[in-house]
């Protein structure tokens, strides 16, 4: 019977953010930051489906929380909602926000629950060795997955050394 022979050593590390970072804007200041100014001096390949870009988003998320409070701010209710993009979190937020018929359904007045919001984006990156990894974002870790060249991480962590909210 044959052994199984590992091929290669797939790492993963993560950064737990000190504090959690202050909102969707600014979560989304830095994703978009990433893509559009590339740090990581990622690559494009092509495959057998064609070009690919340096990088891209691959995954994102948004989560709104919203308590209902009564006259003595008790909670009475919530409601959370998930978007697949920032701007769907903030229409849907508003919407919520300012629903009467759902305050009075729900017996009390709605309140942006700003620190139980989540948001998580994920992007794939082609390194110029060949290797593929991501870097996923949540409101209070990066974590990079998949890579194999510690090289890898000694880029991302300078640059996530360079931003404020990512300490």
């Amino acid at each position: 019977m044959g052994d199984f022979v590992q091929q290669t050593n797939v790492k993963s590390a993560v950064r737990a953010l000190t504090t959690p970072i202050a909102d969707v804007a600014a979560f989304n200041t830095i994703v978009q930051a990433v893509l559009t100014t590339n740090p990581f001096g990622c690559t494009a390949y092509e495959t057998s489906s064609g070009q690919m870009p340096a990088m891209e988003k691959t995954r994102e998320g948004y989560t709104a929380r919203i308590l209902y409070e009564d006259d003595e701010a008790n909670t009475v209710g919530t409601i959370t909602a998930r978007a697949s993009t920032v701007a769907g979190f903030n229409t849907v937020k508003s919407e919520i926000l300012g629903d009467t018929e759902m305050a009075t359904a729900m017996g009390g007045d709605p309140v942006n629950d700003s620190e139980g919001e989540r948001y998580s984006a994920t992007i794939k990156c082609h390194d110029p060795s060949g290797e593929i990894y991501y870097v996923a974002f949540s409101r209070e870790e990066v974590r990079v997955t998949s890579y194999e060249a510690d090289a890898i991480l000694a880029t991302v962590e300078a640059w996530a050394d360079t931003v404020p909210a990512l300490a």
